[in-house]
């Protein structure tokens, strides 16, 4: 894919494909088996894995009080997780806060880990070393979440959260929170709860996507100026290229910002949409949480 193209700095680019038929899922009869998004993917994982137990570590010659207080990097994150539950999750859900937090946790770091991942410039240093898959060039790097399929599949596993905690919680409640309304109005109002639990999916998957898909492709329309402008002349060039550069380093600053916050709304979403499905029983409460 050429680099004239804004959009081959965010696209997924398939290095192993296989013949596959899946309707409208695989529109080309193939599945993708590993690209820049799945390695980028994996990466984020391994990542989470690896580093954030190791500073969440205390040193085993702290006292037993001096292990208690976080320090350095663990501080940072132990205050994060604490907003995330106290401030995010616990108004959302109340009395299962702690059941769901870890996964409120997990979406949180992951996803910003994969938006993080994005902003750095993995592809332009990985295609210096011509690496090869099958004949194919590999192309490393890339923003995952500027793929609908990977924030989709996101939110589904959040629906799926939200269907099944609500029947294995709610159970009778949360089949009657469905079905509101005269009985006659019950067909259709059952119609418009499940195209609602379907919205919620779509909303928290085209939010991360576009969001995420919209700051790259910025950046690389400004620096495609600046190919175009020295392609005319020198002059023009270095005329077009000052501000160009500034102007992207203003957007990469705000590119680490839109990160942490898109991260931060897809948890916020998570927690609130969980929260109304597990918490559909307490509704003539007042919505108080049920020990």
């Amino acid at each position: 894919m050429t680099d004239t193209n804004p959009l081959s700095h965010i696209v997924q680019h398939p290095a192993v494909q296989r013949p596959f038929d899946a309707g409208p899922l695989t529109p080309e009869g193939k599945i993708t088996l590993f690209s820049d998004h799945i390695a980028m993917i994996v990466l984020a994982g391994l990542l989470l894995v690896v580093i954030l137990p190791r500073a969440l570590r205390r040193k085993k010659d702290q006292g037993a009080l001096e292990r208690l207080v976080p320090r350095g990097p663990a501080h940072a994150i132990e205050a994060i997780c604490h907003y995330l539950r106290e401030e995010v999750a616990r108004p959302a859900l109340g009395a299962h806060t702690d059941r769901f937090i870890k996964y409120i946790w997990s979406v949180f770091f992951f996803v910003l880990t994969l938006n993080l991942l994005g902003i750095l410039p993995i592809a332009p240093v990985t295609s210096l070393f011509h690496l090869e898959v099958g004949g194919v060039d590999l192309h490393i790097g890339g923003t995952a979440t500027a793929n609908i399929w990977v924030t989709a599949t996101l939110a589904t596993l959040t629906v799926l959260m939200m269907v099944v905690n609500g029947l294995r919680i709610g159970k009778v409640d949360f089949l009657k929170h469905l079905v509101p309304g005269p009985l006659l109005l019950k067909p259709l109002m059952l119609v418009i709860e499940v195209i609602g639990i379907g919205a919620k999916g779509f909303a928290l998957a085209i939010r991360l996507f576009a969001n995420m898909v919209a700051g790259h492709t910025l950046m690389a329309v400004l620096l495609g100026f600046i190919l175009s402008a020295f392609s005319v002349g020198i002059g023009l060039g270095f005329g077009v290229a000052i501000p160009v550069v500034l102007g992207s380093v203003a957007i990469s600053m705000l590119e680490i910002f839109v990160a942490f916050l898109q991260a931060f709304i897809f948890a916020f979403l998570t927690a609130l949409f969980l929260g109304q499905s597990v918490n559909v029983h307490h509704d003539d409460h007042h919505g108080e949480a049920h020990a």
